[in-house]
């Protein structure tokens, strides 16, 4: 089943249960899956990967939403973030701790031949194509960062 189809039978049983928290997710994701097909022309199925980073973008908005809303004092406007985030990562691939995103950096690393920061763009690469969507970029940087400082 795609991911356009989860979405839809997930938002039929969100509108039955009227559940306003996981309606407005599924929207947005509804929203942006059309906006992806039809950028990419003749509204053909965007692949399993794409839609990956569609809902990891969707989640680090919404998580930067948060961050500022955090700041300002705002908990009625972060409540409704987190409850995004949370609907919306029901979607996405289980996430890996920061021990096994170590653990498969070192591997990386090793692999590649890194042995100095001036290799992180190497690492990085590897890194990010290997990990997609079970590790958030901001995490696989600061890691590669601190193991290559060592």
């Amino acid at each position: 089943m795609s991911l356009e189809q989860k979405i839809m039978v997930d938002l039929k049983a969100a509108m039955l249960a009227k559940d306003e928290a996981a309606l407005r997710s599924l929207r947005a994701i509804k929203a942006a899956i059309l906006l992806a097909k039809t950028s990419e022309g003749g509204g053909s199925d965007i692949k399993e990967e794409d839609e990956i980073k569609l809902l990891q973008k969707l989640v680090k908005s919404r998580k930067d939403s948060l961050e500022i809303f955090q700041q300002q004092n705002r908990a009625d406007l972060a409540k409704k973030e987190e409850e995004e985030i949370a609907v919306i990562e029901k979607f996405l691939p289980k996430q890996m701790s920061a021990d096994e995103v170590k653990e498969e950096l070192q591997k990386i690393i090793a692999a590649v031949g890194a042995s100095s920061p001036a290799d992180m763009g190497k690492v990085m690469g590897a890194a990010t194509k290997q990990l997609a969507g079970k590790a958030d970029g901001k995490t696989i940087s600061a890691l590669v960062k601190e193991l290559l400082a060592k």
